[in-house]
């Protein structure tokens, strides 16, 4: 990330990336409001984005296109190039259980909830994983877990502040 610029940064809600090809910007934010992004990243001109990133978009445009194992192998790579990228862990868990690899999938969003311990969607992914594959009482206590940590963050904000979308 060291080519890229970073002009907000919230870790918070929903994520989802979508490119802004006119102005060569990537974008991170909440689900369905780009006003309001947790992180906005835009590519200082001439550079181009890590391994870790392209390998993670190739896995989203595989997933787009109805290929999910394809997009696990993509995301697989960029987690091997970048172990701490968020999106691809998100991606893989998103790509196996699409793939109907649902223990597989469990095993993914477990690792992302590793890394994101206190991410209420990671949470959420992965009572989602243990719903699919069997596993109810398991994920009635990941549902319970991603439902507190969104009450700790809505605790912390200002009165008045909604601050998930």
């Amino acid at each position: 990330m060291s080519n890229l610029k970073r002009l907000t940064d919230r870790v918070d809600g929903p994520r989802f990336t979508w490119i802004n090809r006119t102005e060569n910007t990537r974008c991170f934010g909440y689900d369905g409001n780009p006003a309001q992004p947790f992180m906005l990243i835009t590519a200082v001109s001439g550079t181009q984005t890590s391994n870790a990133d392209s390998l993670s978009q190739q896995g989203l445009e595989l997933l787009a296109t109805g290929l999910p194992a394809k997009a696990a192998q993509a995301f697989r790579a960029a987690i091997a190039a970048d172990p701490r990228h968020i999106e691809a862990h998100h991606g893989l868990v998103r790509a196996l259980r699409d793939a109907g690899k649902f223990e597989q999938a469990v095993g993914a969003a477990l690792a992302l909830t590793t890394l994101t311990p206190g991410d209420p969607l990671a949470h959420t992914a992965l009572s989602i994983c243990l719903q699919h594959a069997g596993h109810i009482p398991e994920a009635e206590a990941a549902a319970a877990r991603a439902r507190i940590l969104e009450w700790k963050i809505q605790l912390q904000s200002p009165p008045g502040e909604d601050p998930l979308p």
